[in-house]
């Protein structure tokens, strides 16, 4: 970038500064909305935000403004749990977890061998994020060292904020995607010192789930995670009442599948672990005093029959939630498609998400849990230029909600009920726009 790289957006600006409770109404302090705002932006973060009139007589003269007054600017969308080489296995057909891993997603896994498919889809794959408002996420890859490689080299050609890692699988899976136990450790050893802190990119140690590692490997990326504290952790727990009967088999010295990670030293404030559907409240408990997190994931829940996620209980003792599509499980990768399962998930429980918990959620409070709220997730000077242009009559019917929607509250509802890719008309990551709505 330029040293003049400068820029100004005029819009209605919206943004999280804290949690804003389970209320209708968002706690005092806890949101900032601008009707006709400004955000200037420089060298690829936020220089300035405010009330446009109050910022204008402080911009620079001739400075580029781009006039997005009728659209809404929010920070991008960041999606805490996705498995980018599952794009093009969504939506097939019917089958529980352990049976749907085995017939759709080992198969498909083993392709990303090749550099040249794990190319095609890893851009594949961000179009598709940046043309649903999400500009942040921590991506599972395969198995196989070329599909990080390929994944951050994307990633980097973009400038994208990204967490990823290469699968660690020593057993219990095809031959074609098994590790040897300490040869994939040296492999992910590499590519932490390849790419880990490069440009915007994260690596998050990334063991399947505990039946496809051994303990050995399992022991070995603890000790990865203890040398580094930078680094990210990220897997599954407790998807499945199978796959809790056959953890329970695998690990007999284990009171119960928590504990598995928890021996590995794997549990921690930057360890994300997928679904935690079927957990009591003790491991709850223990997983909120190491501070680690739990992806919901509703579509991928519903669409593979694991389980309602209990989203209070977790509050209740402080365990933090991010929200996540996962896909190919998930059946959509779009965030505010995540909010409105959330919120069928919730009705379902007699636990409704209102909008401003599932926004400040899809957010600050997604960036919050995985460590990246000094850089991303809410407008304020020095952080990432990261955002994405929302479009309130992005479909002729969310046009026609919007016009009886009285309320902030209520166009927000709206918008998570109805939105869909259409309502985002621009992504902009790192100062620049990646992606624009086709108009036509």
């Amino acid at each position: 970038m330029t040293n003049n790289d400068s820029r100004v957006i005029r819009a209605e600006l919206l943004s999280f500064d804290a949690d804003p409770g389970e209320g209708d109404t968002p706690a005092e302090g806890s949101v900032r909305h601008i009707e006709n705002g400004a955000l200037w932006l420089e060298n690829g973060r936020i220089k300035a935000i405010d009330d446009y009139a109050t910022l204008a007589p402080r911009l620079p003269e001739g400075i580029e403004t781009v006039d997005h007054r009728g659209k809404l600017v929010m920070p991008g969308f960041i999606d805490s749990h996705v498995h980018y080489v599952q794009l093009e296995i969504m939506a097939s057909y019917g089958r529980q977890l352990l049976d749907w891993l085995n017939e759709y997603t080992f198969p498909e896994e083993c392709s990303f061998a090749q550099r040249e498919r794990a190319d095609v889809i890893s851009n594949a794959f961000l179009d598709e994020m940046l043309r649903v408002g999400t500009t942040t996420a921590q991506v599972f890859c395969s198995s196989h060292p070329t599909s990080v490689e390929a994944f951050f080299s994307a990633c980097r050609e973009r400038d994208l904020r990204m967490l990823a890692g290469k699968v660690l699988m020593d057993r219990n899976a095809p031959e074609a995607l098994c590790d040897d136990t300490y040869g994939g450790i040296r492999d992910t050893e590499r590519l932490i010192g390849e790419w880990h802190g490069t440009a915007r990119l994260g690596y998050s140690l990334t063991p399947r789930f505990a039946p496809t590692s051994t303990r050995e490997q399992l022991d070995a990326t603890g000790s990865l995670l203890r040398n580094d504290p930078s680094l990210w952790l990220q897997t599954h727990l407790s998807e499945n009442p199978g796959e809790l009967d056959w953890v329970a088999e695998l690990f007999p010295e284990s009171r119960d599948y928590l504990e598995v990670y928890e021996q590995s030293g794997l549990v921690g404030p930057r360890s994300t672990f997928a679904h935690g559907i079927h957990l009591d409240q003790e491991m709850r408990t223990r997983l909120a005093e190491r501070g680690a997190n739990l992806a919901f994931c509703p579509s991928s829940n519903m669409f593979l029959g694991s389980g309602l996620f209990d989203r209070l209980a977790a509050r209740e003792v402080g365990l933090n939630i991010t929200y996540a599509s996962d896909i190919g499980g998930g059946t959509d990768l779009s965030g505010l498609a995540t909010l409105k399962a959330a919120y069928q998930v919730g009705q379902l429980r007699g636990q409704p998400l209102t909008a401003w918990q599932g926004l400040y959620g899809l957010t600050l409070g997604n960036a919050k849990a995985l460590s990246l709220d000094d850089k991303i997730g809410r407008f304020a000077p020095g952080m990432e230029a990261d955002f994405v242009v929302i479009d309130p009559d992005g479909s002729p019917l969310l046009a026609r909600r919007h016009a009886r929607c009285k309320t902030l509250g209520e166009r927000l509802f709206s918008l998570m009920m109805l939105g869909d890719d259409r309502s985002i008309l621009e992504t902009w990551a790192s100062g620049h726009c990646q992606h624009r709505r086709d108009q036509a």
